[in-house]
């Protein structure tokens, strides 16, 4: 189902401004209201629609054009894998974080490489899930570090060490490798700067290069591919 918000909706926003849009995506219409009560509150974000299962959700993302989607993993008739990849494939699909429980959630990892930005677990707090939606938007997938080490450590088989920089991390500078590794540890951009002694803002222009160098969308998949590149292994 969709849902349309009136003018009221950018009650207190600059002129020419506009809320996020967002599309809810869960089977249980509890779990739905409850992230609408916390989303619809905030003059910058804005609850487009709801759909039930993924295949609603690819037919409801294609007409209302969201800038974000919430995306349930366990779904009827299309699961929030099959969906994530359904949209992906769009000429210009949204941002995508996928919601779970995690244990037991042997989807999310193919929903990462399908191109999801992130994950957010059902149990999170109001303001984690406001903070996951405008840092999924803007780029910068601000996932907390725990469940992203957890999530990444239980879904990729990281090689054996090798003697010199993995192949795909050769184009990176000694300073990048030391930046990604930080971030594949989980960090911060504040902790990495205070890590490595860094701005915040250098922080960020490495990252940015790293993305570009690596041909990866966000933090997320940067950090995938240094566990895939054997240059942080579990546990470390």
């Amino acid at each position: 189902m969709s849902s349309d918000r009136g003018p009221g909706a950018l009650a207190g926003r600059a002129p020419g401004d506009r809320p996020i849009r967002i599309l809810l995506v869960d089977d249980q219409a509890l779990v739905r209201a409850g992230f609408s009560s916390i989303l619809a509150k905030l003059p910058d974000l804005e609850v487009v629609g709801e759909a039930g299962d993924g295949a609603e959700a690819v037919e409801l993302a294609t007409r209302l054009r969201p800038d974000l989607v919430l995306m349930d993993i366990r779904m009827p008739r299309l699961d929030g894998l099959a969906a994530t990849e359904r949209l992906m494939a769009t000429p210009h699909p949204p941002k995508i974080v996928v919601l779970t429980t995690f244990d037991g959630d042997e989807y999310v990892y193919g929903a990462l490489r399908a191109g999801a930005v992130g994950f957010l677990l059902k149990d999170i707090s109001p303001e984690q899930l406001v903070a996951a939606v405008r840092s999924a938007v803007t780029g910068d997938a601000m996932l907390s570090p725990s469940v992203t080490r957890r999530l990444i450590e239980a879904y990729v088989q990281s090689p054996a060490p090798t003697s010199g920089l993995p192949a795909p991390l050769t184009d990176l500078t000694e300073r990048e490798v030391d930046v990604l590794r930080e971030v594949a540890r989980g960090r911060s951009n504040t902790e990495i700067g205070a890590t490595l002694y860094l701005a915040e803002t250098t922080v960020k222009t490495h990252l940015a290069r790293i993305y570009t160098k690596l041909g990866v969308r966000d933090r997320v998949h940067a950090v995938v591919l240094a566990y895939e590149c054997g240059l942080v292994r579990p546990g470390s």
